[in-house]
């Protein structure tokens, strides 16, 4: 009897973790606009009491704020200081921000960072251009599935076929439901041109006036790491310009991909020289 007890007690204080982690999720992906209580409710799936005490939680912790204007829930000085802790190990966006800033200064256009979750991707960073006439799409923490954008397109063209189609599959419902202009057969499509031109190209899907193309960025390992990307509106991406601003991404994403190789040969001396190795071969192509 004490034994079932403990577990159903056990069962009921993990599941209120998982949803709490849910929660905090769904904040971060709201990033710098702020999720309202309606927000979280209807993307959660929960009752509004309980959203709202799961929430209070978090705050206690200090991983969500709720602004009080807005009312809006937005990250926590706490979940900063953890994610500045993970950035040590995971410091993707650290290797990258240099690369950003020379993107957008060169082609006066936004540029972004984009990274895998799951079968979705997730902007991390977005580096404003100086064009008085931008595009808004795409904003950090912004979240799509793979193959819906440029960075996320690109991302996807470089998982084997096997994991495109899983990938696919898992995003069904959430394609035929809100991005009805993209089915499954013509991110297919996507796919192949993207690996037969090299670079991922957005021409306005989303939103008709805003154009964007991507390149994935591989890790040590050779997997996918995430991807540059960058946007602008459609009468800056005439087809000579789309190959330009493709060739000075895959300047970036080559020296993102060998800081990364290096980052990884520091912390892993045997390992490291070989992904080094395998690096300066893919360069090389």
């Amino acid at each position: 009897m004490v034994i079932t007890v403990t577990r159903d007690r056990d069962q009921t204080g993990a599941q209120s973790v998982d949803r709490a982690l849910g929660l905090l999720s769904m904040v971060a992906r709201h990033a710098d606009r702020g999720a309202s209580l309606t927000d979280i409710v209807e993307e959660s799936g929960l009752n509004k009491p309980t959203a709202r005490r799961l929430l209070l939680a978090l705050m206690r912790a200090g991983l969500v704020e709720q602004d009080q204007t807005s009312r809006r829930y937005y990250l926590g000085e706490e979940a900063y200081v953890i994610g500045s802790l993970a950035s040590r190990r995971f410091g993707l966006l650290q290797v990258a921000m240099e690369s950003l800033t020379r993107l957008s200064k060169r082609t006066e256009d936004s540029s972004f960072l984009s990274v895998r979750r799951d079968t979705f991707s997730v902007c991390l960073y977005r580096e404003e251009g100086t064009y008085p006439v931008r595009t808004h799409a795409l904003q950090a923490g912004f979240e799509h599935p793979l193959g819906v954008g440029a960075g996320s397109l690109a991302m996807l063209a470089a998982l084997p076929d096997e994991e495109v189609e899983a990938v696919l599959a898992a995003n069904d419902a959430v394609l035929r439901t809100k991005y009805p202009m993209l089915p499954a057969a013509r991110i297919r499509e996507g796919v192949a041109e993207t690996r037969a031109r090299g670079f991922a190209l957005n021409p306005g899907l989303i939103f008709a006036n805003s154009w964007g193309i991507g390149v994935a960025v591989r890790g040590p390992d050779g997997r996918v790491a995430g991807a540059l990307s960058i946007a602008a509106i459609d009468s800056r991406m005439q087809p000579e310009r789309q190959n330009e601003l493709a060739g000075y991404l895959a300047i970036e994403v080559r020296v993102v991909e060998e800081r990364l190789a290096q980052m990884f040969a520091a912390r892993n001396p045997q390992r490291g020289q070989a992904a080094l190795r395998s690096q300066v071969r893919r360069s090389a192509r």
